[in-house]
This record gives structure tokens, sequence and C-alpha cells, in this order.
């Protein structure tokens, strides 16, 4: 812990050296692009994007999930992104998943233990290929439940919003996107 106070302490230093301004803030906000991500510590949007204080709107959950959209119960998440759309009126959204995502993994053995390939004392593991695969499934499977957001609904209508799916390779830093043409995800 103390080398998170060490670094918050000298943050104001650490801005200035970068060329960030620390002065009076806009009077509002505008993000260059809502990033949808999981909580997950290795996931850092800003550095993956080398984003600058105010470029990203960042709505993080376990497992980067986006729940469906319930007008009767509204969630934090809908709200965030509610949020974005409307008010902040972002015109594009990135939602990212990664390598090694620990939702991913436990809902791929829950498949594979349910389609009965890892009953007990078979010690089947995921390949990883399987695991790749089962994380490039999970982003696009949260992108269809962020594309039935009425807010979202209303601007992907009128073209004034975009979605992404991407996802982030932890082992190697390299960052994907899905390109629907080639129903797959390749480099940036």
């Amino acid at each position: 812990m103390q080398y998170l106070i060490d670094q918050a302490r000298v943050f104001p230093a650490r801005a200035a050296a970068h060329d960030v301004s620390l002065g009076a803030p806009a009077q509002s906000q505008q993000p260059r692009a809502m990033f949808i991500s999981c909580s997950d510590a290795r996931v850092v949007p800003a550095l993956i994007t080398a984003a600058r204080p105010g470029d990203l709107f960042e709505l993080r959950t376990y497992g980067g999930v986006i729940p469906p959209y319930d007008p009767e119960g509204p969630t934090g998440e809908s709200r965030t992104i509610e949020y974005a759309v409307d008010e902040l009126v972002v015109s594009d959204i990135i939602v990212c998943g990664h390598s090694y995502c620990e939702v991913v993994t436990a809902a791929l053995h829950d498949h594979l233990t349910a389609a009965g390939i890892d009953g007990p004392g078979e010690g089947l593991t995921p390949l990883t290929g399987d695991l790749t695969a089962a994380g490039h499934w999970h982003v696009l499977a949260q992108l269809d439940a962020l594309s039935n957001h009425p807010s979202v609904v209303h601007r992907l209508a009128d073209r004034s919003l975009h979605l992404h799916a991407w996802f982030h390779e932890i082992e190697t830093g390299a960052t994907l996107q899905y390109v629907p043409r080639a129903s797959s995800f390749l480099p940036l």
C-alpha cells in the first residue's frame, strides 16, 4: 500500500513531467470514447491506448460483463452506459476482453463439465486455443448485450455511435479488433 500512497503523493510532479494539465477542470468532460473492460488489474485501458486524462470514459466490471437491459431494475452498468451515450454523447464504445480472464475460464470449465467432457477424474484442461476462442466469443456476447440497450439502439440507428470489440493479449501486449468481414479478431 505504501507504494500507492507514495505514487499518489508525487502525481502532480509526474503529470507535469508528461505535460498533463491539472488546471481548472473544463465545464464538462468530452471523452474520445467509452471503454468497457474487465476489472482485472492486469488490464489498464489508459496504458493500452496511451489515453490522457479525459480521453476515456471507463466502465470496468467483473469479466467486462454487461448485464442485459432491464427497465424494471436498472443497474449501475446500464446507467453508466446511458450517461456516456446520452449525456456525454461518445461516438465510440470499445468492449475489450482479455486473455487469461477468470470469468471466461470458469464459464468454459462449466460448459465442458455440463457437456460431460470434463467429468470427475478426467482432469481435462481447456487448451489455449479453446480459451482464446471462448474469450473472443465472450467479448462478442458483451457487445450484443450492449447493442440492446435502448440508448445505444437509438444512436446505432442514426449512425452516430460505433461499437468496437477488442481483445487484449496480456502475455504479448497485443490488442486485436474484431473484423466482421473476416469474422475474426485481427491485430489493430
